[in-house]
């Protein structure tokens, strides 16, 4: 008898709801959302502007509450967390990279990327040293260790708080259009990393984006409109992110997932 593989997600949200005001200028940024984020997988988010993308990663990484239904890191749910054991959870388990570098401008970039380890009080031990010794081959920044921020490009910064995110081993990074204040050659170098941290350190990455071409760089595309989650594109290309999202803009406005062709 076979016996089927489980597949573990790293963090999911199940019948999302968001509503921001009320009355009559209440706005849905989610509707009835469900959706998973495997483990050991480069996921980006994308759909038109005000399609819920952004609210949707607020949500699922604690950034922000929702007004209905659930949001889980591994198998704990957020709702249920006071916000002291919020702030500890996302400081934990939890890595960010957004379009703002947010490097501490006093500190050397070494010192940046275990700034949050630092804060936590996480023990220098020989597995804590091997970690982020290879994350930093990984990004990169050897030559840069003992360089303050003011001294690297845009790119360089990036990549440091990319090493940032993941300096603390957390199940899930969250990036926020992590490319957005980049040059193309810079930004496919923080893409390129991203996917090399999950695919050679199984790392898991949600990212969202709407740029086709940082789209391909994911293993899968999650797309929303209006709110809701409509699509779902496994081996993502540029060509074909893009057409996907030229169907958003011909037919106004899209499906639930399920209904119609893909």
């Amino acid at each position: 008898m076979s016996t089927a593989t489980r597949t573990r997600t790293a963090a999911r949200v199940v019948d999302a709801v968001k509503v921001y005001g009320g009355g009559d200028t209440a706005v849905r940024a989610l509707d009835g959302v469900s959706v998973g984020f495997e483990a050991g997988r480069f996921t980006a988010i994308m759909g038109p502007s005000g399609s819920g993308k952004s609210t949707l990663m607020h949500c699922a990484a604690g950034l922000d509450t929702l007004s209905a239904g659930s949001a889980f890191i591994g198998d704990t749910d957020l709702s249920a967390l006071d916000d002291r054991r919020l702030t500890l959870l996302r400081r934990d388990r939890i890595g960010f990279v957004f379009q703002g570098f947010n490097l501490v401008p006093t500190l050397t970039v070494a010192e940046n990327i275990t700034l949050p380890m630092d804060l936590a009080g996480a023990k220098d031990g020989d597995a804590s040293r091997e970690w982020i010794d290879a994350l930093v081959d990984v990004v990169g920044l050897r030559d840069r260790l003992h360089h303050r921020p003011s001294e690297l490009s845009g790119g360089q910064q990036q990549r440091v708080a990319v090493a940032r995110a993941f300096a603390g081993r957390p199940d899930v990074v969250f990036a926020d259009e992590p490319t957005g204040n980049l040059d193309s050659r810079s930004g496919e170098e923080v893409l390129g990393l991203l996917g090399r941290a999950v695919r050679q350190m199984d790392r898991t990455v949600v990212m969202v984006t709407h740029d086709p071409v940082a789209a391909a760089h994911a293993d899968e595309v999650v797309f929303l409109a209006d709110g809701r989650l409509v699509d779902r594109m496994p081996d993502p290309t540029a060509d074909k992110v893009l057409d996907r999202m030229k169907a958003f803009d011909a037919s106004g406005g899209a499906r639930r997932e399920g209904e119609g062709p893909s």
